[in-house]
């Protein structure tokens, strides 16, 4: 009968577009946020920094962000409307996608593809055509998971960024650090089977964490961070920006579709999306039409009419849509399982941690294998972000789970990479001493200067 009826709530909102109780909410949000099916497609994402001409010196100056026009022209029919507003935003011949972050770094977003290795054939193909079209205008990529040099700056002005701005202001100096100086690779796995499916795997990608972030840690440096040494300043900035939205209590939760659909509910609003500043305007400037929320209120609120007054409406399906883009755990239930606290990596390294996932989510048991190996450092996020392979037993577990990993690779070519990966964390190095005897791939190298 609960099933049935949840079913029901989420048609519901689905086809009338109306929020009419908590209830329908935090239906829909099970629904679509945790889709099941047989688990088969994977995807990523992966970001760069970017800057303008060739840099000859040190320092910020020598190494501006590209202007906003320069990456329209380069990138042409392939161009997001958050830069171009009449661009088709087509994908590249791979299947990507190109957005781009406020600080003017460039993602790619993949399609989703049944092989890691026919993913990272694509992101790869993509990637060359995409850093052509940019060295077009004499703009580069750098392989960083944070800018090292150069202060943040916020190139994009839309009303979104406007008000995660002034929210995060508020709370300490990370969140336009993280919104402009950061960069990640990011993977996509299918939620699972069915409820128990998709508990083991949520269980799985967030008991690993803290090891595979370690595994993959190489961000020590991020120019305007508090002193301290850090082996990801990258993940310190996600995890210090906003604990309400970055760190969901799990342990708390029985259930993780349940647990996460009451949740983002009771997140605080981080924008409330105005009908007369929905997009950037012709000159790339969305009107500035108050999209930030009363402070402390959450979607629930607004849903129960405390925001009446404030607002002038209720929520509908759309800003509930809206909202779920908004929250930042480290792994995001957007009807599929976003995992987001890997470091951009250097070079064509990024193809480690993808086949890496992978092999992990590969079938039940390696599943819950990942699971028992992963226990001891469930939930020790920061001290991963802190001390990384430094750490002993982090360490440990990395090159365990990397094993496992190697072990149950879909190929020999990715066993091979993922078995270089354990040698260099059993040596306690990260990523950037793995690519400097490779080279600097697809990314270009080193830091922004």
């Amino acid at each position: 009968m609960a099933v049935t009826l949840e079913s029901e709530l989420v048609s519901r909102v689905i086809h009338d577009g109306e929020l009419n109780s908590r209830a329908a909410a935090e239906a829909y949000i099970g629904g679509v946020c945790f889709k099941q099916g047989p688990p088969t497609l994977i995807g990523a994402e992966l970001e760069w920094l970017t800057v303008q001409g060739e840099c000859q010196a040190s320092g910020p100056s020598a190494a501006p962000r590209p202007q906003l026009t320069a990456l329209a022209d380069a990138l042409g029919p392939y161009a997001p409307r958050s830069i171009a507003p009449d661009s088709p935003e087509e994908p590249l011949p791979g299947g990507s996608r190109v957005t781009i972050e406020p600080g003017g770094q460039i993602e790619l977003s993949s399609a989703p593809f049944a092989d890691a290795a026919q993913l990272s054939t694509s992101l790869r193909d993509d990637a060359r055509l995409l850093r052509e079209l940019l060295q077009s205008r004499s703009i580069r990529t750098v392989s960083a998971a944070a800018d090292a040099d150069r202060r943040p700056k916020r190139l994009l002005q839309l009303p979104r960024y406007r008000a995660m701005e002034q929210t995060f202001a508020g709370i300490g100096p990370f969140g336009k650090l993280m919104m402009c100086n950061t960069a990640a690779t990011q993977v996509s796995v299918d939620a699972g089977a069915d409820r128990a499916d998709v508990a083991a795997r949520w269980t799985a990608l967030y008991a690993i964490g803290p090891a595979m972030l370690a595994a993959f840690a190489c961000s020590p440096a991020l120019r305007g961070a508090p002193a301290g040494d850090w082996a990801s300043q990258r993940m310190r900035a996600w995890l210090r920006l906003d604990n309400a939205r970055t760190r969901p209590p799990l342990m708390d939760w029985a259930d993780p579709i349940v647990g996460y659909s009451r949740w983002a509910l009771d997140v605080p609003l981080l924008c409330v999306r105005r009908p007369d500043g929905d997009g950037p305007s012709a000159n790339g400037h969305g009107a500035d039409t108050g999209w930030s929320p009363p402070p402390g209120a959450t979607f629930a609120d607004w849903l129960s009419g405390a925001l009446d007054d404030e607002v002038g409406r209720r929520p509908d399906r759309n800003d509930l849509d809206y909202h779920l883009t908004t929250l930042f755990p480290p792994v995001r239930a957007s009807g599929y399982l976003e995992v987001r606290y890997i470091d951009a990596q250097p070079g064509d390294s990024w193809t480690v941690p993808i086949h890496v996932l992978d092999a992990l989510m590969s079938s039940r048991t390696v599943v819950a294998e990942a699971i028992a190996i992963a226990a001891p450092l469930a939930g020790h996020w920061l001290d991963a972000a802190r001390h990384g392979l430094a750490d002993l037993e982090i360490r440990a577990v990395a090159v365990e789970l990397l094993s496992l990993a190697a072990a149950n690779a879909a190929s020999a070519e990715a066993a091979r990479e993922i078995e270089s990966a354990v040698e260099r964390c059993r040596g306690g190095q990260g990523p950037v001493a793995e690519s400097a005897a490779g080279g600097a791939g697809a990314g270009g190298s080193g830091v922004a200067s």
